[in-house]
């Protein structure tokens, strides 16, 4: 299945919006660069309960909003400033089926007498447009310990089928640190495990449709898996792993594709290449040369139950893909489409059903582009919001 795109770019400015001038110099550095210190952020767009999408970019200190006036598009607001001092431009975004959308970053306050201050940041969006809930501070796994605290890797947060969140990240000790919600909203202790291997990579977590946390972490030479059957329950290693260690930092996702079933995907390190993984079977390899993770959604296509994919290829131009779900021997055809991006492309359908690609700039500035009303995977011309 190869999908199509129209490639030329238009503009979507929406009645009362700032001049362009204006919006642009807002917007200007949205997105961390594409080749920046730290993982691109993914699933950055999220639809709510009213259908409206809703895209949010990390930014040094805080984080930028753009929220559709109406589902379907095609007019915006934004970009709103969310405020975060010292928040770091990476975040882990999860979101509830109620349509809460909770947001977990770093933050680091720099100190005079040392290493600066680190700890993790929760806040949380009840509704769509409405005002992001304050910040509150998770903590560092290290505690007081601020040189190795400055040292844990980037957080992974997923709900379970209760909307509680559970929050992993690979701590200074090369070992797995984890804190989670009681069924109060209550945060619990930081816990966690420590494998016989150190894990090297950043931890990225998925649950099943059964509400099972899935977890993968990258070690040296290998990859650690984690699972947690309930939502009380403890992590417990999980009898098969991938047989792959050569995973590029920072770009691995899952999609549900399957009762009880993840499809994992990542880049290889060696070849920037997409490969795919479930449990009992071996790595399978997607092509796509390109940096960075790839954007997940799975949606029927002409009624076939279908996987579409998106990454930022070589060219640094947004690439879209789709195959029959579960059926990786069925090959795909990646297509590129609209001009360079920085960070990942995201996947979304929006409130009308369609397929939504959507892309920062170069600028800093949204580009989305939506699925035509016709057979296929056919993508109309990219707007800038």
């Amino acid at each position: 299945m190869a999908p199509r795109s129209q490639g030329t770019s238009k503009r979507s400015d929406s009645a009362g919006d700032a001049p362009d001038t204006a919006r642009k110099a807002r917007a200007r550095n949205a997105a961390p660069p594409a080749n920046g210190p730290l993982p691109a952020t993914t699933g950055w767009l999220l639809r709510g309960k009213d259908g409206r999408l809703t895209a949010y970019a990390p930014v040094a200190d805080g984080v930028l909003r753009w929220t559709e006036r109406r589902p379907g598009g095609p007019d915006w607001t934004g970009p709103e400033t969310l405020a975060a001092p010292g928040l770091l431009p990476y975040l882990s975004v999860a979101r509830s089926p109620e349509g809460y959308v909770h947001l977990v970053g770093v933050r680091k306050r720099p100190r005079a007498d040392g290493p600066a201050e680190t700890d993790l940041v929760h806040a949380v969006q009840f509704q769509t447009g409405r005002p992001l809930r304050d910040w509150a501070s998770l903590g560092n796994p290290h505690g007081k310990d601020r040189e190795k605290g400055e040292r844990i890797g980037m957080p992974s947060a997923v709900l379970d089928r209760t909307g509680s969140v559970h929050l992993f990240v690979r701590n200074a000790n090369g070992g797995l640190s984890a804190k989670n919600q009681s069924t109060t909203g209550r945060w619990q202790p930081w816990g966690g495990a420590t494998p016989e291997e150190t894990l090297t990579g950043e931890a990225a977590a998925a649950t099943t449709d059964g509400g099972v946390v899935d977890l993968l972490v990258p070690a040296d030479g290998a990859v650690v898996r984690w699972l947690r059957e309930k939502p009380d329950a403890r992590l417990e290693r999980a009898d098969e792993e991938p047989t792959a260690g050569d995973i590029a930092p920072g770009t691995l996702t899952a999609e549900r594709t399957g009762p009880g079933r993840l499809t994992r995907f990542w880049r290889a390190g060696t070849d920037g290449k997409v490969r795919a993984w479930r449990p009992g079977t071996p790595p399978t390899g997607l092509g796509g040369p390109g940096s960075g993770p790839v954007a997940l959604l799975r949606t029927p296509v002409d009624g076939h139950d279908c996987t579409i994919l998106a990454h930022r290829g070589p060219d640094g131009r947004p690439y879209i893909a789709a195959y029959p779900t579960e059926d990786e021997a069925a090959g795909l055809h990646w297509t590129p489409s609209g001009t360079p991006c920085t960070g990942a492309p995201a996947l979304a359908l929006d409130g009308a059903g369609r397929v939504v690609l959507a892309a920062f700039d170069e600028d800093g500035g949204l580009r989305v582009a939506r699925q035509k009303e016709e057979p296929g995977l056919a993508l109309a011309a990219w707007r800038t919001v």
